[in-house]
């Protein structure tokens, strides 16, 4: 009876915590949106008004369909709901249109949708291991890791402000981690192929995925070295795995194919022709890299090294802009960058491979293989740090090493998704909820490893804190001087390059502390 009463404790606070963001969700229907809301009414338009074969060639607005089928369905769905309460939303031609029933029902969607996410979390916390007894519910892990999640600053503002449907998405994604950490490896691999369908960004860990079904499902028993055991190969396994993928894409893409509209279903989802970097730079390798360039261009007309009228004006003036043209180091072509990305995954891929450490270790290698083609993708846009954020949650709470990695990589990649909102009544709500979330990060992970070594070294301490300086620079000084005019990109710029020497910190600081770590006995015999 004792445990029933824990267990009906926990559901209890778990509840609180998901009403009270829920509530929190429900405070910002009247805030700021971007270009975003306009594109899920126009695709809500779409799949409401045209037969199928035309969805991925209607072309009035500028924002076309270029998400996965599963996602074109999702928006019909929501359609059938959207007539009832402002018709006039579903009409293709009338571009831009906000009436406060279609803001009210786009608003009220993304929360509504999100109870997936809160059953993922509620899952994904019953994965974290319990060993640590806490007398008090507030530094248990699984409390812990439960506001890590449903009150993630970068999360609310991406969805609840700025506006989209990646709650539901990561919900996906988050369950699908949890499946496998129960060893339920047929859902979760069920899941991640929906989730795929769904939106093709997540990609960018299928390699984790592939490889941990692989070598945990696909072949069932290892040597007592802990090396893999290649007679335990079980072929109905990989054909069970091969039928959920074959099903999942027939589903998906099938239609298209039998109406053979296949290579214009993926023109729309790789858009190859937009530039190296999104239209502000995301805190990656190649802002760091763009970053250089226009120093050494400005050093080298100083110093009379170049001739000014061969510079692209656009380069020097523009600032940040789209098709971002190099004067000095090489320009960069998608070829290239998906070189520097399948680099960049591999060795944590072979660590999942020759050094399999569980569920544990496949979470680290989707971090590493989130982060990785953050830092050197092509055309990443700022909000896919989230990708990395939300599964190092998980790890977080379990391990010292992983918390102090997570602190550096959650708090610059949240203060770059600031410039998302520029509007000034969301500044004081972006500050606040930031403040928020940071300091119980950083309070909650360090009461709960207080008995080891600190979480941050000195120098870290002290990197993190210039964002603060940083941040009153670019709201409040920057505005008020005649540079503004001249140069309006500087605080993009500044925010960017800054941010992007924590993340990069952070990915080599975890691949060290991933490619260096041993095994422990128990660890091989599992």
């Amino acid at each position: 009876s004792a445990r029933r009463a824990m267990a009906a404790g926990g559901r209890s606070w778990f509840r609180a915590l998901a009403l009270g963001v829920s509530f929190l969700k429900c405070l910002l229907i009247p805030a700021y949106y971007s270009t975003d809301f306009e594109v899920h009414r126009n695709w809500l338009a779409i799949t409401h008004n045209l037969p199928l074969s035309q969805w991925y060639y209607e072309a009035t607005s500028e924002w076309t369909l270029d998400y996965p089928p599963f996602f074109a369905w999702f928006e019909y769905a929501l359609s059938h709901v959207a007539k009832y309460f402002d018709p006039k939303m579903l009409v293709i031609e009338n571009l831009n249109y906000t009436s406060r029933a279609t803001i009210f029902f786009q608003r009220f969607s993304v929360i509504f949708t999100d109870i997936l996410f809160i059953y993922a979390v509620r899952e994904c916390c019953r994965c974290v291991n319990g060993k640590r007894t806490a007398k008090d519910i507030l530094e248990k892990p699984t409390f812990i890791l439960a506001v890590l999640l449903l009150w993630n600053f970068g999360l609310l503002i991406v969805d609840h402000i700025h506006f989209q449907y990646n709650g539901f998405l990561f919900g996906l994604m988050l369950l699908s981690v949890a499946r496998l950490c129960q060893k339920r490896y047929l859902e979760g691999a069920f899941l991640f192929a929906v989730l795929l369908h769904f939106k093709h960004i997540y990609m960018y860990v299928a390699p984790a995925y592939g490889i941990y079904l692989l070598r945990s499902y696909c072949f069932t028993a290892n040597n007592a070295d802990g090396s893999l055991k290649w007679r335990s190969f079980s072929f109905l396994h990989v054909t069970l795995l091969g039928l959920i993928v074959c099903l999942v894409s027939a589903l998906s893409l099938g239609p298209f194919i039998v109406l053979g509209q296949l290579p214009q279903v993926i023109s729309r989802l790789f858009p190859f022709k937009r530039g190296l970097c999104h239209a502000y730079w995301a805190p990656n390798f190649w802002a760091l890299y763009n970053a250089v360039d226009k120093a050494l261009t400005i050093f080298g007309l100083k110093c009379n090294f170049l001739d000014p009228t061969k510079i692209p004006k656009a380069s020097m003036t523009g600032g940040l802009v789209q098709e971002f043209q190099h004067t000095v180091l090489p320009s960069v072509t998608p070829l290239a960058t998906l070189i520097c990305t399948f680099i960049s995954i591999l060795p944590s891929v072979f660590c999942l491979w020759f050094k399999p450490q569980g569920p544990r270790g496949f979470l680290q290698c989707l971090v590493l293989c989130a982060l990785s083609s953050f830092m050197f993708g092509w055309h990443v846009h700022e909000k896919a740090i989230l990708l990395a954020i939300l599964p190092l949650s998980l790890l977080s709470v379990q391990r010292a090493k992983d918390a102090g990695i997570y602190l550096i990589l959650t708090t610059t990649g949240h203060f770059s998704l600031f410039p998302l909102l520029f509007t000034p009544p969301e500044l004081p709500i972006k500050i606040l909820l930031m403040l928020l979330f940071t300091v119980y990060s950083f309070s909650s992970l360090k009461s709960l490893f207080r008995r080891e070594r600190p979480l941050l070294n000195w120098l870290e301490t002290i990197y993190l804190v210039q964002l603060v300086p940083l941040e009153i620079f670019c709201e409040i000084i920057f505005p008020l001087t005649s540079w503004k005019r001249h140069f309006p990109f500087v605080p993009l710029l500044l925010t960017s390059v800054y941010c992007a020497l924590g993340v990069t910190y952070a990915w080599l600081k975890l691949y060290v502390s991933v490619l260096t770590e041993r095994i422990s006995v128990r660890q091989k015999a599992e």
